[in-house]
């Protein structure tokens, strides 16, 4: 998918060593501003100068089902942050996760992703970091804050990045594929997130009836008898046996993860059972998946209850033996679709019957104000009064002083949250890649401090150019060859795009090429090259060329190979960027091969080399 691959190896130690330092930084500005938050909250309850409030009436306690889903997908969240830390992911998940969930997408699925995955790859570090602190961030907002409104916010915040997850990172999990199926993970483990999400963020009062949870298990079981229908559905291929079976190819291709010696030999064990016994596997996953749906649909409880239980068997059962647990192989972002399932059901199954004290709690509750009413924070229910006009001092301290350990942990949570979706929003709003892709590609820059070797040449308009006569401007030079077809018209498209970007101090650089073939270097081969790679209307673009003798001088002089290819017209030579200060001194020599050549790559390479002139300017 274009624009999805940054050329990089996934484990390429310069993109490692930059994403963990990116991870440790934001982690750092984390932990500084909870500490300054806690210090100031412990100075305010010391200096205290009002009176603690009375105690209100007791708030009501949080009802079972919902408090599972909170703790179990806060926990989830937290755990996809986790995983999302990997070394690989920074530059793996665009090639590795992404792309390939949805190469067999309809072709408009694959536009959508492929925006959303350009921006990672475009940003690798940036876009890293950022989903590791997020995830986090909403894990522990949803851990935190038990109960009110910004407990159902934090389930609102699980939703939105739910659905951004699903989309972009999970092509809607699958959904528009031809090999849907439950038992990979289909409709996507993000989408169970983004339901659960849902049910926390709505009001608890929804929550003292059973009716919520006969509404919840009723659209479960719809769920797996769809499933159970696409199972069984002739012509998928799951009723096939053998290793092209649709199940065993499911299941080998888990298989092959890296993951322990003993987890291969399960996973590789139930690929064998299913590729020899297909049709019986088919079989008994669409009995189970319609008996379950089934069984759910029913509404009542004691059937439910073993639905639940064997739900639980048969999740876990195919979690470990098809799913291979979803997370290993170093790419894994999160524990695939069977863990949030069994959350939910779980939940829903808590929902038939809520806790008589909740009713008599909730009318307490409503007496305290704990969802936000009049004479609370909206936070933990520590109490205040508001008074018009601007607070003194005191005031601010004492109100400060009066909120709970839970509104300082709430808190907390959301700088953690926010800490990753400011770098993430600067990532999608920036149009040109992150300069670590070409520094990671072309490997370490040489820094050098020697006089530029002088010389007399002629440009693509016939003007003669000295080196002398270039001084006062920072040089950005390269060697091309004039009827290449592979990477010198990369290269110069990198050129001219980085002249865009010094944006005014354009005039103060000077774009150069020397001619690098031994046969076509004439001025007319410069011409037509520039005229081909649309360089023609570069103000300060100047394509050098010269007698023979005078270019061979220069390369040797600059440390450039350049000889003729067998059976054919271009010439190969070293990519080489060299940065010139305006007083004429080589300050910079870095490889200029555009590796792979994808849009990142490319875009990266202009950031570095403007990102290099203008240090060299500022330097000069």
């Amino acid at each position: 998918m274009p624009g999805m691959n940054s050329g990089l190896d996934p484990s390429d130690p310069t993109i490692v060593a930059a994403f963990r330092s990116a991870l440790l930084h934001q982690g750092g500005i984390a932990l500084a501003i909870v500490v300054f938050l806690l210090l100031l909250w412990a100075t305010a309850r010391t200096w205290r100068t009002a009176a603690p409030a009375a105690p209100g009436a007791p708030a009501a306690r949080e009802v079972p089902a919902r408090r599972l889903l909170r703790i179990g997908f806060g926990l989830i969240w937290i755990l996809d942050g986790l995983l999302q830390a990997q070394p690989k992911m920074a530059a793996g998940l665009p090639s590795l996760v992404i792309a390939p969930t949805a190469a067999s997408s309809p072709a408009w699925v694959q536009h959508l992703v492929n925006w959303g995955g350009t921006i990672w790859s475009y940003h690798p570090i940036q876009a890293g970091a950022a989903s590791v602190w997020i995830q986090i961030g909403i894990g522990a907002w949803l851990l935190v804050a038990v109960r009110g409104p910004w407990s159902r916010l934090a389930g609102a915040a699980s939703v939105s990045w739910g659905l951004i997850v699903w989309v972009f990172g999970e092509a809607f999990g699958g959904i528009f594929t031809q090999g849907l199926s439950f038992l990979s993970g289909a409709p996507g483990a993000v989408l169970i997130y983004v339901v659960a999400g849902a049910l926390i963020a709505m009001p608890e009062t929804a929550w003292r009836s059973p009716r919520l949870g006969r509404l919840l298990l009723g659209g479960i079981g719809l769920f797996f008898i769809g499933m159970a229908v696409l199972q069984a559905w002739p012509g998928r291929g799951f009723w096939q046996g053998g290793k092209n079976g649709s199940l065993a190819g499911m299941i080998g291709q888990m298989a092959s993860t890296a993951q322990p010696h003993y987890l291969h030999l399960i996973v590789s064990g139930a690929e064998s059972f299913s590729a020899a016994h297909g049709w019986g596997v088919n079989l008994l996953a669409v009995i189970v998946l319609a008996a379950l749906g089934v069984l759910f649909l029913s509404g009542r409880r004691s059937l439910i209850r073993y639905a639940v239980w064997f739900g639980v068997f048969f999740c876990l059962a195919d979690w470990l033996l098809v799913q291979d647990l979803g997370f290993l192989g170093g790419v894994g972002t999160d524990p695939n679709s069977m863990i949030p399932m069994i959350l939910l059901f779980g939940a829903g199954y808590l929902a038939l019957a809520p806790e008589k004290a909740e009713a008599g709690a909730a009318g307490a509750e409503d007496a305290a104000g704990t969802e936000g009413a009049a004479g609370t924070d909206g936070i933990s229910g520590s109490r205040w009064r508001w008074a018009p006009g601007p607070p003194r001092l005191g005031a601010l301290r004492d109100r400060l002083a009066s909120a709970s350990a839970q509104s300082l942990a709430i808190t907390s949570a959301i700088v953690v949250l926010l800490i990753g979706a400011a770098p993430m929003a600067a990532a999608a709003a920036n149009r040109t890649a992150d300069p670590i892709i070409a520094e990671a590609i072309s490997g370490d820059s040489a820094l050098i401090d020697s006089p530029a070797p002088d010389f007399t040449l002629t440009d693509q308009n016939s003007h003669a150019v000295t080196m002398a006569s270039l001084h006062g401007k920072v040089i950005l030079l390269t060697f091309l060859d004039p009827v290449c077809t592979t990477d010198c018209p990369i290269i110069g498209a990198e050129f001219k795009e980085a002249g865009v970007l010094l944006g005014s101090a354009d005039p103060d650089v000077e774009l150069v090429a020397i001619a690098a073939n031994p046969v076509y270097y004439s001025i007319a081969d410069d011409r037509a090259f520039d005229t081909e790679a649309g360089l023609t209307t570069v103000p300060n673009w100047r394509y050098l060329t010269g007698s023979l003798p005078q270019l061979e001088k220069l390369w040797n002089q600059y440390g450039v190979d350049v000889e003729n290819l067998p059976a054919g017209a271009m010439a190969a030579h070293n990519d080489i960027a060299i940065v010139i200060s305006k007083d004429g001194q080589i300050i910079q020599e870095l490889s200029a091969d555009p590796g792979p050549a994808t849009t990142s790559t490319q875009s990266s390479y202009s950031v570095l080399l403007a990102d290099d002139a203008r240090q060299a300017l500022a330097g000069s």
